[in-house]
């Protein structure tokens, strides 16, 4: 069986926006788009690039998918992404239609939490979740998050979406790693703890 792994870049207060670029999310106003650029070394860049070559498929939002393919096939010299091009993508969309025009993706058809239930039941390898925020609060609220590999950065921008947000799901957790990066980044990893657990 596969698990289904959120792998997201956090700030203090929980905000996920637009971490890469500037403009990748001026959703809301949000003007600081990019802000987990300058906190990037050679600790971050090994943790999750051992995670990139273990090379599973991807699962992700119509507006991630959609903002992944406007930026990442038009990037030269840069290692993600032929890894990108090249990896299974899974859309979860209500508005997108096949054929998907991003090589190697496949558009989650019926119900999506039974179709993600059915890909976990495949063997092979683990199923990363980049961005999809709200992706991410489905997943959760149907018990289809194994793990969340959270990249929290020592930063409080005071506004933008977060990932957890009020009103989200309720959720216990249980710290299975965590590695700090020169630039004070701590890199958690949590599984979700047992029924019952405090």
């Amino acid at each position: 069986m596969s698990e289904v792994v959120v792998i997201e870049h956090l700030t203090l207060d929980g905000v996920m926006q637009a971490p890469g670029r500037r403009g990748e999310d001026p959703r809301g106003g949000f003007e600081h788009g990019g802000w987990a650029v300058p906190n990037r070394d050679e600790v971050m860049g090994r943790v999750m690039g051992g995670g990139m070559a273990e090379g599973g498929p991807l699962l992700l939002g119509r507006r991630t998918y959609e903002d992944f393919y406007s930026f990442w096939p038009h990037q030269k010299d840069n290692p993600f992404t032929e890894v990108l091009n090249y990896t299974r993508k899974y859309v979860a969309s209500t508005t997108l239609a096949e054929p998907l025009p991003w090589s190697n993706s496949t558009l989650l058809k019926g119900d999506v939490a039974e179709a993600v239930a059915r890909l976990k039941e495949q063997p092979g390898k683990d199923i990363g979740v980049l961005g999809s925020g709200e992706l991410v609060q489905f997943l959760m609220r149907n018990n289809l998050v194994d793990k969340y590999v959270l990249m929290v950065h020592p930063l409080v921008l005071g506004s933008g979406h977060r990932l957890f947000p009020d009103g989200g799901p309720f959720a216990t957790l249980r710290l299975v790693d965590s590695v700090t990066t020169t630039t004070g980044v701590v890199i958690v990893t949590y599984e979700p703890a047992p029924a019952g657990a405090a």
